[in-house]
């Protein structure tokens, strides 16, 4: 009687040993990849004769495995022992036929990060084992570029990095830009959680004194991608605590600021030459005072020299809205 427990069947087939052939590899988290278990003699099989198992360790309990998906003598199709895998784990019939019994993961998560193990038994050898493959899975996924923001105005200046969404656990370095050497540990605090996503977000703060010149970088260490992410310039001048302000002058607004102020400075010059002009004026011409109408034949009298020659009258008649001469007569 077969057992119709995959569990059950495996415990029982465990005791028989095959030479175990090991193997690392690495996957981005949400990629896709092959795990691999060839038999090396190059054969092929028949499906029936078949017992193949993918299994992994239970996180936190000892000697203790769970089946990822397997594949029994008989089937049509493979099973899944674990429903984190199910729909993301598959064997290939057609490949387990020319003896590839490698697992297809499909989107790899954190929680893949594992050590799979590949067991193969054949049926008509009174269930011996022919095959045993270990592939040791590490997972990885990038930090976003840290942000560095501050400093703080305070007593002492106080830095914030941030990073999110990486993986394995990250490494955390202040540097002083200046020569590139690593600042002191004790300088800075770092926090490193978990997500809903299960990869790491990163915090860390940078606490240091006062100095004419701060120029500071955060570095972000992958290890397992070697990688390392450093963020980009934070150099400012401190002087005293006295020449910090809280609003430092915005240079974008003053550049914007000063077309206006030409022209007000314009309008003020304008303004005090057509003043200055004025009283010049005022101070130029004689004083005339307003002499009501004239009358409707106005004579104008002109007179020469006194005694000598008497003067000379011209009268003026209006005609047609035009004054003409009439006649001249002497004095």
């Amino acid at each position: 009687m077969r057992p119709r427990s995959p569990g059950l069947l495996l415990l029982l087939l465990c005791g028989l040993r095959a030479e175990i052939q090991e193997e690392e590899i690495r996957a981005m988290v949400g990629s896709d990849v092959l795990l691999s278990c060839i038999y090396p003699e190059g054969n092929t099989f028949d499906l029936n004769d078949l017992y193949v198992y993918w299994q992994i360790n239970v996180p936190g309990k000892r000697n203790t495995s769970s089946v990822v998906t397997y594949y029994l003598s008989g089937n049509s199709s493979a099973g899944h022992g674990n429903n984190h895998y199910k729909d993301r784990a598959r064997l290939s019939l057609d490949g387990m036929k020319q003896g590839d019994f490698s697992l297809h993961l499909h989107n790899v998560t954190p929680q893949d990060e594992q050590k799979f193990n590949c067991l193969v038994f054949r049926k008509s050898l009174e269930l011996e084992k022919i095959l045993e493959v270990t592939v040791t899975l590490n997972v990885a996924a990038n930090y976003s570029m840290p942000v560095v923001s501050g400093p703080s105005q305070d007593e002492e200046l106080v830095f914030t990095c941030t990073s999110t969404d990486g993986y394995p656990r990250p490494n955390v370095y202040w540097i002083n830009k200046t020569d590139n050497s690593l600042l002191d540990d004790a300088l800075q605090n770092s926090t490193v959680s978990l997500n809903a996503r299960g990869l790491y977000n990163v915090v860390s703060v940078l606490r240091i004194g006062r100095s004419p010149t701060i120029d500071v970088g955060c570095c972000i260490e992958n290890v397992l991608l070697h990688q390392n992410l450093t963020s980009g310039q934070t150099e400012m001048s401190t002087g005293t605590k006295d020449s910090i302000t809280e609003d430092p002058v915005d240079d974008t607004q003053d550049a914007a600021n000063q077309p206006v102020l030409s022209i007000l400075a314009v309008l003020v010059v304008a303004v005090a030459v057509a003043v200055a002009t004025g009283w010049l004026c005022r101070r130029r011409c004689p004083y005339r005072s307003y002499a009501g109408a004239q009358a409707a034949r106005p004579e104008l009298e002109l007179t020469g020299d006194s005694g000598a020659r008497g003067c000379l009258v011209l009268q003026q008649i209006p005609s047609r809205g035009h004054f003409q001469t009439m006649r001249d007569t002497a004095c």
